[in-house]
This record gives structure tokens, sequence and C-alpha cells, in this order.
């Protein structure tokens, strides 16, 4: 079976709305704060404590990968959130499918940040492991507890993913 081909759009919260958040600045005026010395917008919340979880926060170092990139296999979680975010300049892509039964090859789509983006993917969001198109840093918020949330699945057909 000969690989589907996959390329990412650029990040925007709307195109992006459907699987999660994108955490980037809103624009506008935020909320003033500390007497006046920093503003403060709210972007959103993260689901954590289904099931007796409680958040966890954890650093990722990921090495650049190499592009195109074959996709096989994606992964969810089902009862909580989890967040991606840079730290630095730091680009990456995100595929993902909606939650709900195994996904299809038509049913995947790609995203690339700008590198000062992250994202918040929703519960139950299939999506690829982290992609980093820039190595380094990722602050990840997610769910933890007792039993590991996290199912995968082989695509039914392998997928090659592709910058340019």
């Amino acid at each position: 079976m000969n690989p589907v081909l996959l390329r990412p759009a650029p990040l925007s919260a709307s195109a992006f709305a459907p699987f999660g958040l994108v955490i980037q600045h809103p624009g506008g005026p935020g909320r003033v704060i500390n007497a006046g010395s920093a503003q403060r917008w709210d972007l959103g919340e993260l689901s954590l404590h289904a099931h007796d979880g409680r958040a966890a926060l954890a650093l990722f170092r990921a090495h650049a990968r190499a592009f195109p990139q074959t996709l096989t296999v994606l992964e969810r979680h089902a009862l909580g959130s989890q967040a991606f975010i840079p730290l630095g300049l730091r680009r990456f892509v995100i595929v993902v499918a909606p939650a709900g039964a195994a996904p299809r090859a038509q049913d995947l789509s790609a995203f690339i940040t700008d590198g000062q983006q992250g994202i918040v993917l929703a519960p139950g969001v299939w999506h690829h492991a982290l992609l980093a198109v820039d190595a380094g840093d990722f602050v990840v918020i997610e769910r933890a507890a007792s039993a590991v949330d996290c199912d995968e699945v082989d695509l039914p057909q392998p997928m090659v993913l592709a910058l340019a």
C-alpha cells in the first residue's frame, strides 16, 4: 500500500479548534495585575482531574526530526488534556485526528507552529508524538494518575509528512 502524503498548514486557533487550543498571545488588552506591572490573558482550561487524575509538569528535550517523516502510529489520552509549550523559538508539527474511533488517513490534519506557539490537545484527540522541527526543550502539562492513559493505534496505511 502506497503512503499518503500529508503537508502541514500553518497553525491557527480557528483551524486547530476541533482538536484543542493554541497557546499564543491573543492580542488586545489583557487584565492588569501585579500592581500594574503585568497583564494577564486567560487562554483556556486544561482537563486533568478525571478518574483521580492530577496535573503533571514535565520537560521534554526533543531532537529535530528528519523530514519527510513516515508516520505509522497515533496515540490519544482519553481522560485528559496534554499541552506542549516550546521553551525558546522551537517549531514543531502536530498531526491530529478527531476524538472517537481509530482514525483513517483522510481524518488526519497537520499543523506547523511558528516557533512561539504551543498547543493544548483536548481529551481523546488522536495525535502523533512530538515532531520537533527545531531541537530543544518543551514544557509538557498533562494528566497523571496511577493508571496510564495512553491508547495507541496503527494507521491503516503509512502517512508521509513533508514540510515542503
